[in-house]
């Protein structure tokens, strides 16, 4: 039931964001005056075809849906009446060819900013930026970060959340300099921290790049919660339940979430003796052993599939919800969506020349299985989650490869400058370079799926 679940939500997701890519390109395509001859979501074996408008386009869903294409009249294609030639694709001027092929990309920019647009104005939970006492001899405790100071803004950009001040850092963190960041200390007074980020290296970004800076989130001391347990996990096969507390293990009391995992991750296939509270009654002691998972480090460490939140009531307190007015929200959605394309492209060219990690790369396993953790989460992470892939689906065909929507922008280009279309014999081999580089980021991608399988 999980798989189907997670193979759902991931069809539901990709549905819409296909759909709205191949609608950009129909509908510039249709108001450029350009014949469309066939509407395909998915590749592959058509399984229905319905005929539609005055142009009898084929409107297909095919067998696989890992894309969609729009096929126009086009005399490189096919040959083309007469009288219906100033319709055909390759006749049209230059600037009408740029604005159909740069409208599906710009489709799923559009996409996400409207979906951010709804995320805002109906409020999005957070965490405070609250900050825990750093790790000693760390980055952050050189800064002089302390317990309790509250984050206000990175480099001058606004965090009013711990996700937030996270994604601002992490944005600085690929650039390796020294960045300030404002806090409100404990006492109620205004300090700025330079945190040096110079140290973190490509394996450092793959991980939990604040782990390694010293700089964690505070947590409220006492036996954490379990809010959420993995399907088939060693948390379900022990009988642990949503809503447990962990008291102590091994006999030794509990004070945070952290502290649980840290056991945890240190007692990988050995058994740990839980004492849990339900329903404010203790339980008599329960046996669990974490299962043994390879990290982003290359380290075996232990697992149970619990994800460990305070409790409810204490954590109450440092919950947050930004919501904003319908103007501001679309001013925030643009600004965020800008922000997410730009970070994409520099992590994209950091690949490149090895500064990032191609772990990063990843295919149609780990997104499926993002669709589904994100939809088990509830329709705000879900909706979230689909704005961040319509955000890198357009940036990703807006890249310079042939086979790419930028790679055709990329030929229209030269064909500005050059004053004359780009020769066959040139698109030809560009179109070869073109599958071969689609190829090896495929191949990376589905090698970094199946190793996330394998290390769990």
């Amino acid at each position: 039931m999980t798989f189907l679940f997670y193979l759902a939500a991931f069809i539901v997701a990709l549905g819409p964001l296909i759909v709205a890519h191949e609608l950009g390109h129909y509908w510039v395509a249709r108001w450029c005056g350009v014949k469309v001859l066939r509407f395909s979501i998915g590749f592959g074996k058509p399984l229905r075809t319905w005929l539609r408008g005055a142009d009898r386009t084929e409107w297909v869903l095919a067998a696989v849906p890992l894309g969609g294409y729009v096929k126009m009249l086009d005399e490189r294609e096919g040959s083309v009446a007469v009288e219906e030639l100033p319709r055909a694709f390759n006749r049209q001027n230059v600037w009408k060819r740029i604005a159909i092929v740069i409208a599906g990309p710009a489709a799923n920019l559009l996409m996400a900013i409207g979906l951010y647009w709804v995320l805002f104005m109906h409020g999005v939970p957070g965490i405070r930026p609250v900050v825990d006492a750093p790790v000693e001899a760390s980055a952050a405790a050189t800064a002089g970060f302390q317990k309790g100071d509250v984050i206000r803004s990175v480099a001058g950009d606004s965090a009013p959340t711990w996700q937030e001040a996270r994604w601002v850092l992490l944005k600085h963190a690929v650039e390796k300099g020294v960045v300030d960041v404002q806090v409100s200390t404990d006492g109620g007074d205004t300090a700025v921290r330079r945190l040096d980020m110079s140290t973190l290296t490509a394996q450092d970004l793959d991980g939990d790049f604040l782990r390694v800076l010293g700089l964690a989130r505070f947590q409220q001391r006492g036996a954490p919660e379990i809010t959420a347990i993995t399907s088939g996990s060693a948390a379900e096969r022990a009988g642990l339940k949503a809503g447990d507390e962990i008291v102590a293990i091994n006999n030794v009391s509990i004070e945070s979430g952290d502290h649980a995992t840290r056991i945890i991750r240190e007692h990988a296939g050995k058994a740990l003796i839980v004492e849990v509270r339900r329903n404010d009654a203790a339980l008599p002691a329960i046996q669990v052993t974490p299962d043994r998972v390879v990290d982003t480090d290359g380290r075996s460490i232990g697992r149970i599939g619990a994800l460990l939140q305070p409790q409810r009531r204490a954590f109450e307190k440092y919950r947050v919800n930004l919501s904003y007015g319908p103007l501001d929200s679309l001013g925030k959605a643009v600004v965020k969506t800008w922000d997410t394309s730009i970070f994409s492209l520099k992590m994209m060219g950091k690949m490149v020349v090895g500064e990032v990690s191609l772990k990063n790369l990843s295919g149609p396993i780990t997104i499926a299985d993002y669709a589904g953790q994100s939809a088990k989460l509830g329709w705000i992470a879900y909706i979230t989650f689909l704005a961040l892939i319509s955000i890198s689906l357009g940036v990703l065909n807006l890249l310079p490869i042939p086979l790419l929507d930028g790679g055709h922008l990329m030929y229209y280009i030269a064909e500005i400058f050059k004053g004359s279309p780009v020769s066959e014999n040139t698109m030809e081999i560009g179109q070869r370079v073109g599958m071969g580089l689609l190829l090896l980021m495929m191949a990376f991608a589905i090698f970094n799926d199946v190793n996330r399988l394998i290390s769990g």
